[in-house]
């Protein structure tokens, strides 16, 4: 069985995104692939309740309780570990990580970034393309490496950017987008 382990922060809906997508291809019988565990950094991240109401093991590791990045980092990996991932995928995940964990994970990490990469790494995507007047915007699956969104992109969803578009309104239309491209892009990573 190739394990999938997640990695949120919040609410979880690119994880639940996967895990409905895996449930419905059903993708541990065709493909051998599970969602095995869900981690936090946050004990209050809703999208722990919709793992565990899945029957996924879920994990709470708080980065406020470790005296550095690198030792949570450590702990995260070995955490992580325990699961025997075939896949990390980071799944709003906000924390930025330390290049020894992404080197331990180097070609399992993944991440979606809510820009068409290259364009607008970092935060506030759908301002900045917004404010630079593109006409569209979309999100991107890529590798992660030590350099922040920059690593080898997996897939991208393109969203038009309408007239007086607010940040909000296209977040929320790149959101639908990411529900599609990130299972897809997860599964087709796995079975390359």
């Amino acid at each position: 069985m190739k394990n999938i382990v997640i990695l949120i922060s919040g609410g979880g809906s690119n994880m639940a995104a996967i895990v409905r997508t895996a449930g419905q291809q059903n993708w541990a019988s065709r493909h051998g692939i599970r969602v095995a565990a869900v981690l936090s950094n946050k004990a209050d991240a809703k999208g722990l309740g919709i793992a565990r109401e899945q029957g996924i093991a879920t994990q709470v590791l708080d980065h406020k309780a470790y005296a550095s990045r690198e030792a949570f980092d450590a702990a995260l990996a070995q955490a992580i570990d325990a699961h025997e991932p075939a896949l990390v995928v980071l799944a709003g995940f906000m924390r930025i990580l330390t290049p020894g964990f992404v080197d331990h994970f180097a070609g399992r990490l993944v991440n979606i970034h809510p820009s068409l990469l290259p364009a607008f790494t970092g935060l506030h995507t759908h301002q900045r393309a917004i404010e630079a007047g593109c006409k569209f915007a979309g999100c991107t699956v890529h590798l992660v490496t030590a350099e922040l969104d920059v690593g080898p992109i997996l897939d991208q969803a393109v969203v038009p950017v309408l007239p007086g578009d607010t940040a909000e309104g296209l977040a929320a239309r790149v959101l639908t987008q990411e529900h599609l491209i990130y299972p897809r892009a997860v599964l087709a990573h796995l079975l390359r």
